[in-house]
């Protein structure tokens, strides 16, 4: 029975990257024999048990047999028999296919270590095809690992195609579905992981609405980039560059989705695409089963842009009602998602990327003026029911007239 430190633990320590977790491989053991040394069991579909200490994970060396579509169609064979090198010949990628043993030394079979230094991803074996979850898995870490200079092997999204081409995307349950792609959105360069779908063909199968935006022009004034597709990946760039939150970074995202619907031959030009592009941004979310904040951020942003980029042209009372319907009063937190996702959209497009807006300041100052008015002096007035509501909407619009007046 002996213990190796593999996967992205030991990946990441080679690339000197911050790792959180610490996966463990077990070598010529049984159940009970784990069971016995104190390890507990948690595993369902294969023998997984948490360290009786550290809590982390050790799985019993196993090889796995494609059985049937999707990622869990999978046979798995685990017993003290299974060597270390079988182990890890099922594994993905090359640099997931190390392991470290008690003394530190590297176990590479597949020349990880070589692929690591050349900065590229390539796949393990032919039995890459057999998980079609690898394909976003690569997709995430060309998201993380950008900045390090990672390219993907030819050879390896040969293969990436080829499971595309085969229909076993679609067989992907949604739920995985979202987790890789949230996980994405939530790395250094989220919009890499969305063009390496695109490049391997299955960006038009997970998010046809995204997909359908490259080559969708738009007016070359405003938007220097012209193509839709291409601003989305830069709205998505700034918005990971402005803001952690990956409610605002997945709202960035879609909130374009309505110029996917415009007639030709209305092109450049995408009258009304906000409210064409709500009930996509709906679908979207309904499909991939987002959670709630993220589908009701995206919906506001999506419907609203257009009077964030507006602020300084807007009526008073126009703008006092944009924050009403925001939920501005009751939900600031909200509000200033909204904000961000919204500079990420006017910074996203070619030669604006660290050009400065008034639209933040004239919204969130609006928004401050507004804020103070509250129901009390109205109160003493004597005033009651839809009266009190007709003067604090009042004073409000006065007070963002005010605000507003270094603007005009």
């Amino acid at each position: 029975m002996k213990a190796y430190l593999v996967g992205g633990a030991v990946r990441d320590k080679l690339l000197n990257y911050p790792a959180n977790d610490r996966d463990w491989v077990v070598v010529g053991a049984t159940i009970a024999e784990m069971e016995a040394a104190g390890y507990r069991l948690v595993g369902s579909d294969f023998p997984v048990f948490l360290h009786p200490k550290t809590h982390e994970e050790y799985a019993l060396a196993r090889t796995e047999r494609k059985s049937a579509h999707g990622y869990k169609g999978f046979t798995v064979s685990a017993s003290p028999e299974v060597t270390l090198e079988e182990d890890l010949l099922r594994r993905d990628l090359t640099i997931n296919a190390m392991a470290e043993d008690e003394d530190g030394h590297i176990i590479d079979p597949f020349n990880g270590q070589a692929d690591l230094n050349n900065r590229i991803f390539r796949h393990v074996s032919e039995a890459f095809t057999e998980d079609p979850l690898r394909i976003l898995r690569v997709a995430r870490y060309m998201a993380r690992y950008n900045d390090m200079g990672f390219s993907i092997a030819a050879e390896t999204m040969a293969l990436m195609k080829e499971i595309v081409a085969q229909g076993e995307i679609e067989h992907l349950v949604v739920e995985r579905i979202w987790q890789e792609t949230e996980r994405a959105i939530g790395e250094k360069a989220p919009q890499r992981y969305f063009e390496v779908l695109r490049e391997c063909g299955a960006l038009k199968i997970i998010l046809p609405e995204v997909d359908i935006l490259f080559g969708v022009p738009q007016t070359a004034h405003y938007h220097p980039e012209i193509d839709t597709g291409i601003h989305t990946m830069m709205v998505l760039e700034q918005a990971a560059k402005l803001s952690t939150d990956n409610a605002v970074r997945f709202a960035a995202l879609v909130h374009d989705l309505g110029k996917g619907t415009t007639p030709e031959n209305e092109w450049p030009k995408h009258i009304a695409h906000e409210e064409r592009g709500v009930p996509l941004v709906k679908a979207v979310c309904e499909r991939l089963k987002t959670p709630n904040p993220f589908r009701d951020l995206a919906v506001a942003v999506t419907r609203y842009h257009l009077h964030y980029h507006r602020a300084a042209e807007l009526r008073d009372d126009t703008l006092l009602s944009t924050l009403e319907k925001l939920d501005a009063f009751r939900r600031p937190e909200r509000f200033e998602q909204f904000l961000l996702a919204c500079e990420a959209d006017s910074r996203g497009r070619t030669g604006f990327e660290q050009a400065t807006f008034d639209q933040p300041t004239i919204f969130r100052e609006a928004f401050a003026a507004a804020q103070k008015i509250n129901a009390q002096p109205f109160l003493q007035q004597g005033l009651k029911g839809p009266a009190i509501a007709d003067a604090i909407r009042k004073a409000r619009i006065d007070c963002i007239k005010q605000a507003r007046s270094a603007y005009r």
